[in-house]
Order: structure tokens, then sequence, then C-alpha cells
């Protein structure tokens, strides 16, 4: 039987994985007025057990399946690094839970094709947490975006320029193909990447290049990819884990303004600016952002999966198209081990690596 009883009509809520990220996970729960975490698992008991403590939540195990088979949840938050994440999900599905699984949401396509799918077979909703998505601004210019009201789109740039030590590459999963799954481009790139693919909408081709910098690592530290949105937009990204003074930026050029957003590892209305081109200043009213403000964040995320599950609706465009920016990532890697080539969506779909996993030659110009 279930350890503990939530409150009637409740999500009965579990938890794997109790690293830093599990902690914006715990709080936007317990946020929300019909959730409740119910338990918590962790390949280190005593470690589950302290996170137990800390969040009041009743269970915790050193077994993820016995922590499943015990508890009968409806939700199952997976916060572990992404290696296990399609056996973790697939177990969740087969227990009959929906599943909230941190970014990115496989090691690879393949991988992924399998959590949908079975997600489908269960009749479960899987949603993955782009946190980047969310807060009132970005829904704003989304809005704007898709409905013409700046024109059409025609250039964009999008830097995720972050800096990680020797330190952070210390860590023995870090790094390494086989563990981590790619570099700085899967591993934080992708956050930016979500972003600007949730305000253009459907890729049409990319090509990309990795680069080994500065730091010992297996995987890329530096990574630039020039992407073909539809109907013919063009981003420069570059994905970085050697810029000291961090940034994460976007930048959309239409015919009638610039969106940017500058930040860091959250946004808010201050963070986002629309200037309109020459010509269109008597427009720009209609663009400003709601006074009512929401910043993105862990918490609206999961509040509005929550509600979908609760309600029955699809899941919200802050959690949906699980696939599209891993895609893009796959493509920019599939494009490096291949001299830059060009990947596009048909190219993907069959790819005869790329769709296995992300492993690609990276250019080493270190000194």
């Amino acid at each position: 039987m279930p350890s503990h009883i939530p409150p009637a009509g409740a999500l009965r809520c579990v938890l794997v994985g109790t690293g830093a990220v599990a902690n914006l996970h715990a709080r936007a729960v317990a946020a929300h007025p019909r959730a409740e975490l119910v338990a918590v698992a962790d390949i280190s008991a005593d470690r589950a057990a302290g996170f137990a403590e800390q969040y009041g939540i009743p269970a915790s195990y050193g077994d993820y399946d016995d922590m499943l088979a015990a508890e009968h949840p409806d939700v199952v938050l997976i916060c572990t690094p992404p290696a296990p994440h399609r056996a973790q999900a697939l177990a969740a599905f087969a227990a009959g839970a929906h599943v909230i699984v941190e970014k990115p949401p496989a090691p690879s396509l393949d991988e992924l094709d399998d959590m949908r799918a079975a997600a489908t077979a269960a009749g479960r909703q899987l949603a993955v947490v782009f946190q980047q998505r969310t807060g009132t601004a970005a829904a704003h210019v989304r809005d704007l975006l898709r409905g013409g009201a700046l024109g059409r789109p025609l250039v964009a740039v999008c830097q995720t320029l972050w800096f990680r030590d020797a330190d952070y590459f210390a860590v023995p999963w870090r790094g390494r193909w086989e563990t981590e799954g790619g570099g700085t481009t899967l591993g934080h790139g992708i956050h930016q990447l979500d972003l600007l693919a949730h305000l253009l909408g459907d890729w049409s081709s990319v090509q990309g290049r990795l680069f080994r910098l500065d730091r010992e690592t297996q995987t890329e530290d530096v990574s630039t990819a020039t992407i073909v949105f539809e109907p013919g937009v063009v981003a420069q990204v570059v994905a970085s884990a050697i810029s000291p003074r961090e940034t994460s930026s976007i930048r959309i050029d239409t015919q009638k303004a610039t969106v940017t957003v500058d930040h860091l590892y959250g946004h808010g209305h201050e963070n986002w600016r629309i200037t309109p081109a020459p010509g269109f200043e008597s427009e720009a009213k209609g663009w400003a952002f709601p006074d009512a403000e929401e910043r993105s964040d862990h918490a609206p995320l999961l509040r509005d999966v929550f509600d979908a599950l609760l309600d029955g609706t699809p899941l919200p465009p802050t959690a949906d198209a699980p696939a599209r920016s891993l895609e893009l990532v796959a493509a920019i890697y599939a494009s490096a081990a291949a001299d830059g080539a060009v990947i596009t969506p048909e190219v993907l779909a069959t790819h005869p690596t790329h769709r296995a996993g992300f492993a690609s030659p990276v250019i080493d110009l270190r000194a």
C-alpha cells in the first residue's frame, strides 16, 4: 500500500535523483494545491533520506523500482543525469505514471523515440522540462511572432556563453559521450535552442561544427551552427562552456522590429526588448508586454503540466514537442561528424549513426 495518502484528488508525485535541480522540482510541487511529493529515490539511500527530511517528504528509497512498486505514483519527476532517463521513464509508464523529465530528455533520439512510444502505449504523458519557454514575456513574444504582428522573422542570433571550470568536468559522468551524451551543445546550448525553436517553430536545415578549445573533456566545449527555420529564418548559434562573462541571448530581426532577450539562467520582462524598425514606431504600443508578469521558472512549467494532467487536456506549449530541440542538437552533431554537411529533418529521420547517439569528431584547437 502507498506509504502516504495525499489529499483527495491530488496528484501523487515521486522524484528520482536528488541533485541540485531536484530542489526546484520539490518547491514547484509544494507550490501546487493539488500535487504532493510522496516519495523520493536516489542511488544513495542516505541522500534520499536527507532530501526527504529537508522537504517533509513521507518516504525515501535507495532503489527506484522499489519506490514505484510501493508508491503507485501518478507522476514521476526524473531529475537524474541523461543516461538512465529511458529506463526510468519506461518503468514509470509501465507503472501507470506520467513522466516529467529534465533536459536533455535522453542521450539519443532513438531512446527518446522509445520513451514517446511507451507513453503513447500507456496512455500517459511525457513532458520535458525546458523552463526557459515559460514566463509571460516569452508567451507574449511568441504570440506576436506567430500572429504576424512583427512581420516575417528574417534573421536570428542565439548565444549560450557559459563558464564551466575544470572541477565541473572532473565529475566522472561529465564530458564523456557514453554517460553525458554530448558536450556544451547538449548540456547547455539546448536551453536557448529550445527557446529559439519555441519562438520560431520548425527547422529545415542545420550545419554545425564542434570544437575543443580549453577544457579536458572528450566532448566539445564550444560549438557553432547555422540553422534555417521555416519559412526561411536564418539563425547563427554559438554554445560555449568557456566564456567568463556569462550570458544567454537571443536576437530575432523581423520585418518590423528586433526582439532581444539577454539573461543568464532565467528571464523576466526586464530582460526582453522589442525595438521597432524605422517607420513602424506607431505600432510599438501594441507590442507592449502585459502588466502582469511571471518570470521563467520550473514552477510555472510544472504548474501548467499538473493542471493539464488533472484536467485531461493536452500538454501546454511550454511542455510539448519533446523531440524538437533534441533534433536540433542531433543535427548539429550529425553535421559536425560529416564535416559541416547540411542536415535536414528528412536526413535526420533515417540517419545511420546520430539517432542512436551523438558521439562525433571534435576539432581540437588547444595549445
